[in-house]
């Protein structure tokens, strides 16, 4: 009784089920630790292919004002589509559509879905309409006194070739939920692989074919055609991953379906607390923009590098577990979703915490290895390293706010993060103001590192209340503990072995790999020791499962 209990405080879902399916046990550390390492290895794949993308873009046109102009261009469009459609329809889409298939349900929940997909048609497709439209308008809204008329011009010009992906990512959103409910990950996974692949390809091919050389900017509207063009590439992958479910699109809107007002219910404060978090970054460029040109670039590129970790673990864990939480939800299985997030936070900070300490120690080397080419100079590497180092104290709070945001939504509470994001938001608009004219660039990332270290303690905060105060805090906070300690000894090993590496090899590009790669690899030895010996319970659960493929090979 005390778990229905729990899991009433937290759901608001108030139709009580025609008849619950049977409970089954929730899943334990291992299958847990089992998807998120193969949802990593495809996202870090990923990342990488998208850091490949940056290198290549970076040495084409480096931290310039038109570079800037693209970032801002870019964002723009990507933060509508968060507004409107993808992540934020895909998380109150998916506890809906898995409580219809939890109920045997599977007609009515496929019926939903095609509604749900000519509505976003007509509506996404006006959207897309009007801002192409209406960019020369807002689009200068969004850029400083450091901007001039041409700069503005380029951002209004490459953000109409760029918001057709509003569309296409809305449409994208709502299959990958439905492939996310059937726990097919392998698709979403590898889908951003193939479209930096794509873009990478594209953006070599393409960019001779514009003649303005990259200080005029004009080059870099082979970069906006290349994105479109790969966005509908991973929609074409969705598409074709749906014929293992044998999901067939029904030419009708079956306006009566209460899901449909259900689903968009959820889906306003889901808009809203997403579109709070992805201004965070949108932020972070716009005062920038006050800061110099050349800033929003630096704080987009040193952003990319933030994000390698964040995608590979965070990412991974939060999309393996949400499917896994809907259902427990839907269950009422109040221990199973408790344990799970507690196994959820632990495997974050796992492997978060390590990889702030290594950017933290050595930011400058790691953005001169990965960027310093061609129009990237050591001017660029200074600044991007600046935001870098800021920007890796916010990583553990980053992926732990994804995870339990996605909790809530998991339980149709999508309200709470919600008022808890525009918390956020304040306290990041009032440092990065109080903070960018003596600090510049370190202030704003300051502003996003005090945001989500508040909200993160907000939302455990709000949980614990929500699962009557036990949410496994007391074995969280004694592991977190044995894990910064063993990311101390990480950051120490990986700065001497680097500073060692680079005093005897010097800073040639070979030179940066093996000295980098090296501090890297004894870090990460050490580390592994430590939190074997200190026994982290999931680190032993990560060590049996690479024990366990290795015998299988």
């Amino acid at each position: 009784m005390v778990g229905r209990r729990t899991i009433a405080a937290l759901s608001a879902t108030e139709e009580p089920a025609a008849e619950e399916p049977p409970v089954q046990a929730p899943p334990g550390g291992g299958g847990v630790a089992r998807n998120t390492a193969i949802f990593a290895i495809a996202t870090g794949f990923s990342r990488i292919a998208g850091l490949l993308r940056e290198i290549v873009a970076a040495s084409f046109f480096g931290t310039t004002g038109p570079a800037s102009a693209f970032t801002i261009a870019f964002q723009i469009p990507n933060l509508v589509s968060n507004l409107f459609a993808n992540a934020a329809l895909s998380a109150a889409f998916v506890p809906v559509f898995t409580d219809l298939l939890q109920q045997g349900r599977r007609k009515e929940a496929f019926r939903l879905a095609s509604t749900l997909l000519w509505i976003m048609l007509i509506v996404l497709g006006a959207v897309t309409a009007f801002f192409i439209l209406a960019a020369g308008v807002i689009m200068p809204l969004f850029t400083g006194s450091t901007f001039n008329g041409p700069l503005d011009a380029l951002t209004v010009g490459l953000s109409q070739i760029l918001f057709p992906v509003v569309l296409i990512l809305g449409v994208n959103g709502l299959l990958v939920g439905i492939l996310q409910s059937y726990d097919h990950f392998t698709i979403p996974a590898i889908s951003p692989a193939v479209w930096n692949v794509v873009i990478l390809v594209l953006l070599i091919v393409l960019r001779p074919h514009f003649h303005g050389g990259y200080e005029h900017g004009d080059q870099l509207h082979a970069y906006a055609i290349a994105i479109l063009v790969a966005t509908f590439v991973q929609l074409l992958m969705a598409v074709g991953a749906l014929r293992r479910i044998d999901f067939r699109l029904q030419f009708a809107i079956d306006w009566h379906d209460p899901r449909i007002k259900q689903v968009f219910s959820l889906m306003l404060p889901v808009t809203i607390g997403l579109g709070i978090v992805n201004l965070d970054q949108l932020i972070n460029s716009v005062f920038g923009t006050l800061v110099s040109k050349e800033a929003p670039r630096a704080i987009d590129q040193a952003f990319r590098i933030y994000m390698l970790p964040q995608g590979m673990f965070s990412v991974a864990v939060a999309t393996v577990l949400f499917p896994t939480l809907s259902r427990m939800a839907a269950r009422r299985d109040a221990d199973g979703m408790r344990r799970a997030v507690g196994i959820g936070m632990r495997q974050i900070n796992l492997l978060l915490i390590p990889a702030a300490a290594f950017m933290i120690v050595l930011a400058t080397p790691v953005v001169r290895l990965v960027f310093e080419r061609g129009q990237f100079n050591p001017r660029s590497t200074h600044i991007v390293s600046i935001a870098l180092f800021w920007f890796a104290f916010s990583l553990p709070f980053g992926g732990l706010n994804l995870l339990l945001t996605r909790t809530f939504f998991a339980v149709q509470r999508p309200w709470i993060p919600t008022r808890l994001a525009a918390m956020n938001i304040v306290i990041d608009i009032v440092v990065s103001i109080g903070l960018y004219k003596p600090l510049g660039i370190a202030g704003l990332i300051i502003g996003t590192v005090a945001a989500n270290a508040v909200m993160t303690a907000l939302l455990v905060h709000r949980l614990r209340i929500g699962f009557n105060r036990r949410l496994e805090g007391a074995q969280t906070t004694m592991i977190t503990a044995r894990i910064a300690l063993a990311s101390a000894l990480l950051a120490g090993v990986s700065w001497a072995s680097w500073k060692l590496l680079e005093s005897v090899l010097g800073v040639s590009l070979p030179a940066q790999i093996v000295s980098v790669g090296g501090a890297a690899a004894a870090g990460l030895f050490v580390y592994v020791r430590a939190v074997l010996l200190m026994r982290v319970p999931e680190a032993h659960q990560v060590s049996r499962l690479i024990r366990a493929q290795l015998g299988r090979a």
